[in-house]
């Protein structure tokens, strides 16, 4: 008897736990209606293929990343890509700067959810935040965030500005945990 009786509640829990509407592809699926109602609410302009370095990008166009599920991307300002220096001959030289791997990148960034009045997490100043954000460009141990690693990328450049749609699964740790995508405001130097 103690058998059967088990054997119901077991089939039980199986049966209502394969009902769930918490299960991780069901999370996803809500996760991508919240990304495409984001991107129909604000009126955001896709393009499919990787604009051109003197691309000047609209307000409201960004770039749906090739290779990566619904990440997209879009340059607010585009970096220094050539500093010139003055040599003790009086000549100048240019050096490009164009970021490589493992650069210390020093972030500062805005965080929000894409549903409506979401909240925003700033650490964007000092008053923000004392310290900002720093970690190697290309390696995901010390900055998880696959999508923040894309985006330097594409940005090329210190000093550049950009706003990106992460995934969660392209997002760190807790996102990927949680399903959570988030918009990313994302300004960044290197450390010289």
């Amino acid at each position: 008897m103690k058998k059967i009786i088990f054997a119901v509640l077991a089939f039980a829990a199986f049966v209502a736990t394969g009902c769930s509407q918490n299960t991780y592809s069901n999370l996803r699926k809500q996760e991508d209606k919240l990304i495409a109602n984001y991107i129909r609410r604000n009126g955001l302009v896709i393009v499919e293929n990787e604009p051109s370095s003197d691309h000047v990008w609209g307000p409201k166009e960004f770039y749906k990343v090739r290779g990566y599920d619904d990440l997209y991307f879009r340059l607010i300002e585009r970096g220094d890509s050539i500093r010139v220096d003055t040599l003790e001959s009086g000549d100048s030289d240019t050096t490009d700067l164009k970021i490589i791997a493992n650069d210390v990148i020093i972030a500062r960034y805005k965080q929000f959810g894409l549903t409506e009045n979401a909240d925003t997490l700033s650490y964007w100043t000092t008053l923000d935040q004392a310290y900002p954000y720093e970690f190697h460009y290309g390696n995901t141990s010390e900055c998880e965030c696959v999508a923040w690693h894309v985006a330097i990328r594409l940005m090329k450049y210190p000093d550049s500005q950009c706003e990106i749609i992460v995934p969660s699964k392209l997002g760190f740790s807790a996102e990927q945990s949680s399903v959570t995508p988030y918009v990313y405001i994302l300004k960044i130097k290197v450390k010289q």
